[in-house]
């Protein structure tokens, strides 16, 4: 996701639900990505340092998406700063999104005070607005990430600095510590900073990672990926770190996997794909790069990957418009017995991308969802979401 300031983006006045051209795919090939900086599927190894005995304990597990939920976390944004004149309409994405999902599970909107009220009037009576004081819509970066520790739900808060400091999120550093305490749910700092959104695992021990958005001064300064890795398996519970070399600089992220690469079972990918024949970028060269390395690599199972294809759009038939408009797929989101992805206005393939998600989760609907202007900003529905883990609310 991009979230650009005005002077960066193509601002949207005409209607709700325009959005932009540029497809963002998902993470890119980093600067050298054949040395020290390349990434490559780790083997499963020993921990070093703080390393993993937690995970070798087996009592910490980082769940998979398609587990089990108690509730959705979403946020209304409130930055009229970033989003301008199409505040409005972001608004309206975001209320879609939560009513959609609301269908299937508990939905709890997070907003400032004093816009409670209008949240929950966007939003609708099946979903809960919360006064819990928030900047912008980025859910899934913002709320912690939960995982099971000795059988018990632990957040683990990421300290959210802005994605690198590119933004300021007074409010949204704060998230992690209000949401947790309002919940009662035991917070845990993590050693490290991250997004939620730089994270994906199968619930078995495998996790995928962009080195871009982790292994990054704005966020780690000073520290290797090897100690990063070892964090990660400490304070996640996995057991396997597969690296991808993600692109610096050219989008808010650095290039989150959530965009790029998604299990769908353990050992099956999605990976986001160009239109056939758009023009090479960084973006199309990531996709490249991540291929290559899940062709190599196992899981922490020791299983080969599957990798299917999960094309974009042609950005001459989509909807939506803006120099930082996300068009690919693989920002859904795994909620109870659905899936919901983007519906971008090129039929063919949106019901190509509808088919493939379809395949691999038979046994949920898969909702499309028009988020234009949310795409607009550089984000999808995963980015404007963040799952608890845990049996359904009654």
């Amino acid at each position: 996701m991009s979230h650009l300031p005005p002077s960066r983006r193509t601002t949207l006045r005409a209607f709700a639900g325009i959005g932009g051209a540029l497809a963002l795919g998902a993470a890119a090939c980093g600067p050298d990505a054949s040395g020290p900086a390349g990434a490559t599927g780790t083997p499963t190894r020993p921990a070093t340092g703080s390393g993993s005995p937690a995970a070798a304990r087996g009592e910490r597990r980082f769940g998979a998406e398609w587990d089990s939920h108690t509730r959705t976390f979403m946020s209304w944004p409130a930055l009229a700063s970033v989003w301008e004149d199409d505040l409005p309409f972001v608004r309206e994405d975001i209320a879609r999104i939560a009513r959609a999902v609301a269908e299937y599970e508990a939905v709890v909107m997070m907003a400032r005070p004093d816009q409670v009220a209008a949240a929950q009037r966007a939003c609708g009576s099946q979903v809960e607005v919360i006064a819990l004081p928030v900047d912008d819509l980025w859910a899934r970066d913002t709320v912690p990430v939960f995982v099971e520790d000795g059988g018990e739900l632990l957040g683990v808060d990421f300290n959210f600095n802005g994605w690198g400091g590119k933004q300021e999120h007074t409010n949204d550093a704060e998230v992690g510590r209000l949401l947790l305490k309002k919940y009662g749910i035991p917070r845990e700092e993590a050693p490290l900073v991250a997004e939620g959104g730089s994270f994906e695992t199968d619930g078995e021990g495998t996790l995928l990672v962009t080195e871009s958005s982790i292994v990054n001064d704005n966020r780690n300064r000073g520290k290797t990926r090897d100690q990063i890795e070892d964090e990660l398996i400490e304070t996640l519970g996995v057991e396997k770190v597969v690296w991808f070399a993600g692109v610096r600089g050219q989008d808010i992220t650095d290039a989150h996997v959530d965009s790029l690469v998604r299990f769908t079972a353990p050992g099956v990918v999605l990976l986001d794909q160009a239109f056939p024949g758009s023009p090479a970028d960084s973006w199309s060269r990531s996709a490249d790069q991540a291929r290559s390395v899940l062709e190599k690599a196992t899981d922490a199972r020791g299983r080969r990957f599957e990798i299917v294809d999960l094309p974009q759009p042609d950005l001459a038939r989509i909807t939506g418009e803006g120099d930082d408009f996300v068009s690919t797929y693989a920002n859904f989101y795994v909620a109870n017995d659905s899936v919901f992805m983007p519906r971008f206005g090129d039929r063919k393939a949106d019901d190509r991308a509808r088919g493939i998600l379809q395949e691999h989760f038979p046994k949920r609907d898969v909702v499309q969802v028009q988020i234009d202007t949310i795409a607009s900003g550089g984000g999808g529905i995963h980015c404007a979401t963040h799952d608890q883990p845990g049996k359904p609310a009654a």
